[in-house]
């Protein structure tokens, strides 16, 4: 997942009303089922091509050690024995030199991150030291509401971060001791306070207890109140009208029976027993903060005493009056107090019953809109549970299932928000916006005359999709030129390409190999949609016929997708045995399927590394855990340990009325037999060993991954057709640049050459 920064949680915090969507792009379950096949062990067929000079046993035993030493990470220990293989006064060979040289090129990555990360340290430290020449009671008191001034107390925070990052373990510890940080970190959280009183708790969050929480990781308080102070600003944001939407139209459609209906259907489907206590006890924390946001609104919106809550005015709910809500929520924490002293067999009766309660209350005190109560009560409740079962209402359907499709109608662009701003990020190639004259760096001003400046990514692109033969009006902004155009595109079906490569071409066509001497291919997948098996399958088969000799698979931010297609993608490279195991729940009849390999159509025994970060989950831990599994040692896995989803998750209509809802299913297995565990699991029983560890371990610091991604984004843009020469120049780099801000890629492809040095010693010997 992309970190918790300011302009990401101001995206997320905006957008609460819809169902955080990429949360929904998940495993969803579908069985598939066939007998178990042994594997034997298969050579490179091409690996026997190469002409390498024989080295001894004794020398292809050391060849053979070092890259295994290698496939774990331990390069040190590899170049030692290369040494030691080199110095006995046997003949120099080809091979050990070519992985000699593999390994000084790691340390070569290495000492360049070292260097690169000593020098932000002192730049930060020496930051540090100027700012404590400033009084420490003047520090960001001429505009607190600024975290873009550097001598704000957001910028001195940021500082610290940075600093403690790039800090090892005893620098780390001597920062945080530092008297000058001590009193920064104080007076954050005295600022906090006051925002929060202000009932300003998205800028007490991001001007404050973000950095506190990146300051220092581990303190729990700060991260428990970081989030309190997430959900306050996301109930307050959903009281806001949006260009796409009104606050009343959010709530549309929601019912108190398509709720109580999908808590029978988890009591019956869900993966484990359901603590309806613990979801009773969600729900009513999330009441008593909506009754605090309300409240706040309620000081604040100047409203007319006579006028009934719910009611529109302002563009906001009308709050119900303060001692209202405060009387409601005195109320809210008996419920709360009958249910501790009942807290034994709480089953789904006494939930439904807290649920009622509520409502009841509500209706007879607060008088909240009832649909609004529905939702936070819900979400929270069913968040107790895990992050991946949520309701899907009736005015969400159609976004969500877009998502699960990786299908739409629309124009062909992607788009982000930059400064503000909204830009054409790249096109899509044979789309409607490929030659409209749009181009990649535009920025779009209006759509259909409605203003992007305070528009959000889901709303935009709400705006610009739309059914099928219907036109939309862009007025963009092109660099360099001072008057807008406007131009008018016919949306059509869209399918969003899964499959991409290292670079693409001005015709759209991606460059798949990152070392065209030895042959090593990479593609990345960023989705498992119903397509992107074939997808890959093609660019494979484009790839062997070029005479591919290793692959590089990028799952890094893949946040998963269909269980079927992720299936499909590892049966590509094994020929036989267990694929992953679902376990469901405890309900009745209810068996393990099992998903498993086949022989046809398996593609080459050519090393394999998969790179995986903490944004790869679900189908990409299924993907990633079972090439890598100690079944099949098909893959060596290289980056960070990823996400930890370890479940599947199924849709079902019963909520009825048009809402759905999206349930934790099962656990799933890998041929092993291990499970993946959950994150949050693991997190609460204090351990760090969820999701799919990996074989080599490189971990990217910020400033290296925002460099990865902002090479990755040049990498990625697709121009107009027939572009003329007043446009931007596009930006391309080489893949040697690639590779010195990617190194997750470069240790991965030192990994691969490996890999084939040590197939070209197994069969000369």
């Amino acid at each position: 997942m992309l970190p918790k920064t300011p302009e990401n949680i101001l995206h997320k915090v905006k957008e609460t009303y819809v169902v955080w969507l990429a949360l929904l792009a998940t495993v969803v379950f579908s069985s598939s089922a066939c007998a178990f096949a042994s594997r034997p062990a298969v050579v490179n067929p091409r690996a026997t091509d190469v002409k390498a000079p024989t080295p001894s046993a004794t020398e292809a035993d050391s060849i053979a050690k070092a890259c295994d030493l290698i496939f774990q990470g331990k390069f040190d220990a590899a170049g030692q024995l290369v040494k030691k293989a080199a110095g006995a006064g046997k003949p120099q060979q080809q091979l050990l030199e070519q992985l000699a040289k593999i390994i000084d090129q790691y340390e070569a990555i290495y000492k360049r991150r070292q260097s690169t990360r000593e020098a932000a340290y002192a730049k930060q430290l020496s930051e540090l030291e100027k700012l404590k020449k400033a009084d420490v009671n003047d520090i960001g008191d001429a505009d607190p509401n600024d975290p873009n001034d550097p001598n704000g107390l957001s910028g001195v925070l940021l500082v610290i971060s940075k600093a403690r990052e790039f800090a090892d373990e005893t620098q780390r510890q001597r920062l945080l001791g530092d008297e000058f940080v001590r009193q920064m970190i104080q007076k954050a959280t005295d600022r906090a306070a006051n925002f929060e009183a202000e009932g300003k708790w998205l800028e007490a969050y991001t001007n404050c207890y973000y950095w506190l929480t990146a300051i220092d990781p581990n303190n729990e308080a700060y991260s428990d109140y970081a989030e309190q102070l997430l959900d306050k600003a996301q109930i307050a944001a959903s009281f806001e009208d949006s260009p796409c939407e009104t606050s009343q139209e959010r709530y549309q459609g929601i019912k108190k029976e398509m709720f109580d209906r999908a808590v029978y259907a988890l009591s019956v489907n869900y993966v484990s027993m359901v603590n309806f206590y613990d979801m009773a006890s969600a729900g009513l924390k999330r009441c008593k903060l909506l009754a605090e946001v309300m409240a706040n609104l309620d000081s604040q919106s100047g409203k007319d005493p006579n006028e009934a809550p719910g009611e529109k005015k302002n563009g906001t709910f009308t709050p119900p009056d303060k001692q209202k809500l405060m009387a409601w929520s005195s109320a809210l924490a008996g419920v709360e107090d009958e249910m501790k002293e009942g807290a034994a067999g709480f089953d789904r009766a006494r939930f439904t019953e807290v649920f009622d309660n509520v409502l009841k209350l509500n209706n007879t005190i607060a008088q909240l809109p009832e649909s609004v109560l529905i939702s936070q009560f819900s979400e929270a409740a069913l968040a107790a549970l895990d992050p991946y079962t949520v309701m899907v209402w009736p005015k969400q359907v159609e976004e969500f299932e877009k998502l699960m499709m990786n299908e739409f109608t629309g124009i062909g662009i992607e788009i982000s928000k930059r400064q503000g701003r909204l830009i054409v990020a790249s096109l899509l190639p044979d789309t409607p916006a490929y030659n409209s004259g749009l181009d990649a760096g535009d920025t779009i001003e209006l759509v259909d005359g409605v203003e992007t400046k305070d528009m959000t990514l889901i709303c935009a692109v709400h705006k610009i999709t739309g059914p099928k033969g219907t036109d939309v009006q862009l007025t963009i902004k092109r660099a360099g030129e001072e008057k807008t155009m406007s131009i008018t595109i016919t949306r059509d079906k869209i399918t969003v390409p899964t499959v991409r490569g290292l670079q693409r071409t001005e015709a759209g066509k991606w460059l798949y190999m990152v070392d065209e001497q030895q042959k090593i291919g990479y593609v990345r997948l960023t989705s498992f949609s119903g397509e992107s098996s074939e997808e890959l399958e093609n660019v494979l088969l484009e790839l062997e016929a070029e005479g591919l000799d290793g692959l590089i698979l990028d799952l890094r931010y893949n946040t998963g997708g269909l269980l079927d297609t992720a299936v499909e993608v590892a049966d590509k490279f094994i020929d036989g045995g267990l694929i992953v195991k679902t376990q469901p729940g405890p309900g009745l009849g209810k068996w393990p399927s099992y998903s498993t390999a086949h022989k046809a159509k398996t593609h080459p025994n050519y090393p394999l590394v998969i790179l995986v970060n903490s944004g790869s989950a679900s189908a990409s831990e299924i993907v990633a855990g079972a090439l890598a599994d100690k079944e099949h040692k098909r893959a060596i896995l290289v980056g960070t340990r990823t996400h930890g989803k370890g479940s599947v998750q199924g849709i079902t209509h019963y909520p009825g009325g048009g809402a759905q809802l999206k349930y934790t299913m099962a656990y799933y297995h890998l041929p092993s037999n291990q499970r993946v565990e959950s994150q949050e699991a693991m997190k609460k029983l204090g351990r760090t060993d969820w999701g799919v560890g990996v074989n080599v371990e490189v971990t990217l610091r910020s400033d290296e991954l925002k460099e990865m991604i902002d090479m990755q984004r040049d990498n990625d843009v697709l121009v107009q057709a027939g572009r003329n020469g007043t446009s931007p120049e596009l930006k391309k780099h080489t893949i040697e640049e690639t590779l010195v801000s990617d190194p997750q890629l470069a240790v991965a492809l030192l990994v691969a050459k490996s890999k084939l040095i040590q197939a070209r010693a197994l069969v000369s010997f």
